[in-house]
């Protein structure tokens, strides 16, 4: 994504506050024209001193009360214009994070997955930080500058023709250093943006992972992976620090010239009586004025090289293709009955690595399904079919004889209640943790579900029972207490089709025996998906799904799957061996 782009993007964004844009230009364009009159009031107060004992004191009273009062009005008007300013720029930003955060809800998952979770919130957070801290320098800086620059090259032609010529033919030297050092800052910059994304990368999977790390002994690694990441860090923020640095003194340097070119000129029309003293001091002023902004401009530039570098990172992830859009007809799924059919199903997550081939499923409402198999054999995979977190390469999935791709996302997915091994608290109350599902539950009905998932008894013993606060992932919460949190979610909902991928996985066995008792009991006239490695947990399955390498190799009942003396009877007698 060129600069050019992006800056159109950016533009874009803006031009929905153009209403502030003209006040902020108006108050901008009456600033400089107050700044630009008080060179004429100083010019005047200079001609009215002629000589000693010739001062017209009476003039020179009246100037200073009309300075004072410009300059007042002017501090009164860049007050405005910079709280005009700060409210375009940070509602610019605000609507950009709020962009990006719901693209972000509706990018497939496949996105997540192929992308780390540091750079999402790098991009998210300190890309979108850096944007607007440039943004806000162009509008304070941008507009008064080439107000300025236009404003004092009016009045300089308007006072001497001559001496203004010298400063506009010196100009070009001023803007073409700028631009020829902002080009090579541009991606330096990108490439200070894109590190620090992979900084934040490790750092997030380093800080979430630090048991692991500290428990295999990785310190060493990682350090030696952040030392590398920070080293690169260091080269193209001291690159682009460098180059940006450069602008400013050098367009001070050349600004320097025309201002002593406006000296040497004005001084000789002034021997010459081409101009007054006062003139040449307005004159002096003007030049000074004049090159400043160029400075101030320069500096912008610069500023604006960040955060368009920064903007593109952001706008590349608001411009990823979503999840494939749902149809206008799509059928709002209620009160499924739990009638669900694979037909020739395809998947795979790269098109070079072949995982479900030709799978074929029929279940029947209230069944309950078990699916085992050895690891990375397409068990989750399956799920996330099912759940149409992916969607199919061929084939189709069906539920109530409907394809599942004609059915809404939400409504498909409030009819399955799902408890995953992986736990996700939010922060926030116990009891706001539990109420996810069905937001408008009754205390009573929180409560029953709690004890249904023997999540009851540890929840009484937290500080504020039901409105204790977790903090992030859930505080100091066994994984055991996050599990039963989750399936309190489910056991609140009662949805018509269960999926359970290892739900027991971080239980106690005495505990996972009362909950399995529950399961039964919540599972009865349920359509269930049961995801497990111990096959203890499954025996009672109505039928059980013998997965490797993403097909199904074998299918029936527990006893029937032991008399085939198959994959199935290796896997349980490898558990129960002796």
């Amino acid at each position: 994504m060129n600069k050019k782009s992006t800056l159109k993007k950016v533009l874009k964004r803006i031009e929905k506050y153009r209403l502030l844009v003209v006040l902020s230009l108006l108050m901008a364009a009456a600033t400089v024209i107050l700044t630009l009159y008080l060179p004429i009031l100083t010019g005047e107060a200079v001609d009215g001193i002629v000589a000693k004992g010739l001062v017209n004191f009476t003039g020179l009273f009246k100037i200073l009360k009309t300075m004072v009062a410009v300059l007042v009005a002017t501090a009164v008007f860049q007050w405005l214009m910079n709280i005009i300013n700060n409210h375009i720029t940070y509602h610019v930003v605000q609507d950009i994070r709020r962009e990006a955060f719901e693209k972000l809800e509706k990018l497939p998952l496949k996105y997540v997955d192929s992308h780390s979770y540091g750079d999402i919130v790098s991009r998210m957070i300190a890309d979108v930080d850096q944007f607007a801290e440039g943004l806000l320098m162009g509008f304070t800086q941008l507009f008064t500058g080439l107000l300025t620059i236009v404003g004092t090259l009016f009045f300089m032609f308007d006072i001497n023709v001559k001496i203004a010529l010298v400063v506009v033919l010196l100009t070009p030297l001023s803007l073409f250093v700028a631009g020829f050092i902002a080009k090579r800052t541009y991606t330096m910059f990108k490439k200070q943006s894109e590190t620090r994304g992979e900084q934040t990368s490790l750092i997030e999977e380093m800080v979430g992972n630090l048991k692991v790390v500290k428990a295999f002994g990785h310190e060493d690694e990682n350090q030696e992976n952040f030392d590398e990441i920070n080293g690169r860090l260091q080269k193209y923020s001291l690159d682009a620090i460098f180059y940006s640095s450069l602008v400013n003194p050098c367009t001070r340097f050349i600004n320097s010239m025309i201002y002593a070119g406006v000296g040497i000129t004005g001084a000789i029309s002034a021997l010459n009586g081409g101009i007054s003293v006062g003139q040449l001091t307005c004159f002096l002023s003007y030049a000074n004025q004049y090159t400043k902004p160029f400075n101030e401009i320069s500096g912008v530039i610069t500023e604006l090289q960040n955060a368009l570098a920064c903007a593109a990172r952001v706008f590349e992830l608001i411009e990823e293709e979503p999840e494939v859009p749902e149809k206008k007809d799509a059928v709002i799924l209620e009160n499924a009955n739990g009638e669900i059919t694979l037909e020739h199903v395809y998947f795979s997550y790269t098109a070079d690595k072949k995982l479900i081939q030709d799978f074929n499923l029929s279940v029947k409402p209230g069944q309950r399904i078990a699916i085992v198999g050895p690891t990375g054999c397409g068990k989750t995979t399956l799920i996330n079919l099912l759940m149409r977190f992916y969607d199919v390469n061929e084939g189709k999935i069906s539920v109530d004889g409907n394809e599942i791709r004609d059915i809404t996302r939400g409504s498909l997915r409030t009819n399955y209640g799902m408890v995953l091994q992986d736990t996700w608290i939010r922060g926030g109350t116990v009891k706001d943790n539990i109420v996810i599902g069905k937001p408008d539950a009754t205390m009573e009905e929180i409560i029953a579900a709690a004890k249904a998932s023997r999540a009851h008894d540890f929840i009484k013993r937290l500080p504020q029972g039901y409105d204790t606060v977790l903090g992030e992932e859930g505080g100091n919460l066994s994984q055991g207490q996050k599990q039963l949190l989750c399936i309190t979610r489910v056991m609140l909902c009662l949805p018509p089709m269960l999926i359970l991928d290892e739900a027991t996985s971080s239980i106690d066995t005495r505990t996972e025996i009362k909950i399995q008792q529950a399961f039964a009991k919540m599972m009865e006239g349920r359509t269930s998906f049961i995801v497990a490695h111990r096959l203890s947990t499954i025996r009672e399955a109505d039928i059980i799904l013998v997965m490797k390498d993403g097909n199904i190799i074998e299918q029936g009942s527990h006893e029937e799957l032991l008399a085939q003396n198959g994959f199935y009877a290796e896997l349980y007698n490898s558990q129960f061996a002796g």
